[in-house]
């Protein structure tokens, strides 16, 4: 069994309400972001890949498009901008193309990530 995983960065900013994090936290700031996707499997014997990571690199480019200096609040189907949600909405949406084991999600700046597994069961 492989894995594989592949990366993108993306900046965006966030407010997050409701929080102990205190009044900053509530105030639009940004972050660097870099999500790593994880994708499981056998290679396949005619290609040698366990995912074509063209297919995967394609889809990935137009979830960082989706991210990438936005206003993370503005995007309806995260939720609360939370490195969970986020982790989450990635991994929806790369569904398609390698089937995502996992989705990590890392706040390097904060010292912080959020790792998704999908649905489990």
């Amino acid at each position: 069994m492989w894995e594989l995983t592949k990366a993108f960065r993306f900046e965006a900013a966030h407010a997050l309400r409701g929080t102990t994090l205190g009044a900053d936290s509530e105030e639009i700031h940004g972050h660097s972001f870099r999500a790593e996707v994880t994708v499981r499997g056998t290679p396949d014997p005619a290609t040698g890949m366990v995912v074509d990571l063209g297919v995967l690199e394609q889809a990935m480019a137009e979830v960082r498009k989706t991210l990438d200096h936005k206003l993370l609040n503005k995007i309806e189907a995260l939720g609360p901008p939370t490195l969970e949600n986020l982790s989450r909405f990635i991994w929806e949406r790369l569904q398609h193309a390698g089937k995502p084991t996992r989705v990590s999600v890392h706040r390097d700046s904060c010292n912080e990530s959020c790792t998704y597994y999908g649905p489990q069961g």
